[in-house]
């Protein structure tokens, strides 16, 4: 009569745990940094801004259109300044007096919610990255990546989401 030995399966090394846990913690990390919404020093209030009509021109690239989602009006975004709308993921912003222009309100640093618009500058408050209102560029890192130009449609006093 002969009988196998039952065979053990090894247990995992212990390099390969410790990396599995360390890989874990770190994506719990980036996921608590990436969800940070707070929109706190914004120079509009969501409700607000949520409060206007919509409209369908072209400006800065966007197309044209009707049927966007409502954002704004002109007078909501402030000169120099701009206006987060979390719930959209867009920050509109108006570096000049009738130039209004749209970004990811995503920073690309490591994915946190931009926190404030002020001073000609958009500044995310994970790791104070700021970005130009007028372009989107990299003002101060550690982002060293642009926002993403986001498309919207000015038409009289109303801006909307392309």
């Amino acid at each position: 009569m002969t009988s196998e030995l039952p065979q053990s399966v090894p247990a995992p090394a212990r390099r390969t745990v410790v990396a599995a846990v360390g890989a874990a913690g770190l994506a719990v990390a980036l996921t608590a940094c990436g969800s940070d919404g707070d929109s706190s020093g914004s120079s509009t209030s969501q409700a607000d801004a949520n409060a206007s009509g919509g409209g369908a021109s072209s400006d800065g690239g966007a197309s044209s259109g009707s049927g966007g989602t409502a954002l704004a009006k002109t007078s909501d975004i402030p000169e120099g300044g701009g206006t987060i709308f979390k719930d959209k993921g867009v920050v509109v912003t108006q570096p000049t007096a009738g130039t209004f222009k749209a970004f990811s309100s995503k920073c690309t640093h490591q994915g946190c919610a931009v926190g404030s618009v002020a001073n000609g500058v958009i500044v995310c408050p994970c790791h104070n990255s700021q970005f130009s209102v007028e372009d989107g560029s990299v003002k101060k890192g550690p982002a060293t990546q642009p926002l993403p130009a986001a498309q919207i449609n000015v038409s009289g006093d109303s801006i909307t989401l392309a």
